[in-house]
């Protein structure tokens, strides 16, 4: 006979409370399930709004000049480009002329910067967080092949100082939007019920 489960009932933090059920039922103690229930709600909802604000802030730093990573004077609003700089220094790696060739383009300025405030916001907000994590991940592979953690050495023969051949920030970066996607994480301190309401978002889960 099938049981009906209530964890797919749709969005996210369901499953725990489908244990508190399980456990009711069983008689045993449900207090543990329940403090399990509230501190993954608050774990990923920290962790949602910590990687947002990463790309939300590299989109703020790069079109003001905020003289973090691009000095005061240098920014986007003042004529700087957000990719000159960072794919022109390209040394290693399999796209390193492409990189090069890409340099600075209008387009990849653009492509860039509304990529950073597009995914800045959405996960931030926890709206669309299957398309923020697509578009995210992405991002992090260019960016990875750019720096080519594999190389131990530079074109120029220079140390590349990578410590690790695989596992670097970007890929961490890359996995926390994923999480954060395929766990609904957007339900906690976010505006992923509201969103998921919507009737264009019903009709298109991929929206999400």
């Amino acid at each position: 006979m099938a049981v009906h489960d209530p964890s797919h009932s749709g969005g996210g933090f369901h499953l725990p409370s489908f244990r508190r059920h399980s456990a009711a039922a069983r008689g045993t103690d449900v207090s543990v399930d329940t403090g399990t229930f509230t501190a993954q709600a608050y774990a990923f909802a920290s962790l949602r709004i910590l990687t947002g604000f990463v790309f939300l802030w590299a989109f703020l730093d790069k079109t003001f000049g905020l003289g973090y990573a691009t000095p005061s004077g240098k920014g986007w609003i003042d004529g700087g480009s957000p990719t000159k700089g960072f794919l022109s220094g390209v040394a290693a790696g399999p796209m390193e002329s492409t990189f090069h060739s890409w340099a600075g383009d209008t387009w990849a300025d653009w492509l860039f910067m509304l990529g950073l405030l597009g995914i800045g916001v959405a996960v931030m907000s926890g709206v669309a967080l299957r398309l923020a994590a697509v578009a995210g991940t992405a991002m992090m592979a260019l960016m990875w092949l750019a720096e080519w953690p594999p190389a131990k050495h530079l074109s120029d023969g220079s140390p590349s100082m990578s410590t690790n051949p695989f596992a670097d920030y970007h890929v961490i970066y890359a996995l926390a939007l994923i999480v954060l996607a395929a766990a609904a994480a957007g339900e906690a301190f976010g505006l992923g019920r509201l969103w998921a309401r919507l009737p264009f978002v019903r009709d298109h889960a991929w929206l999400r």
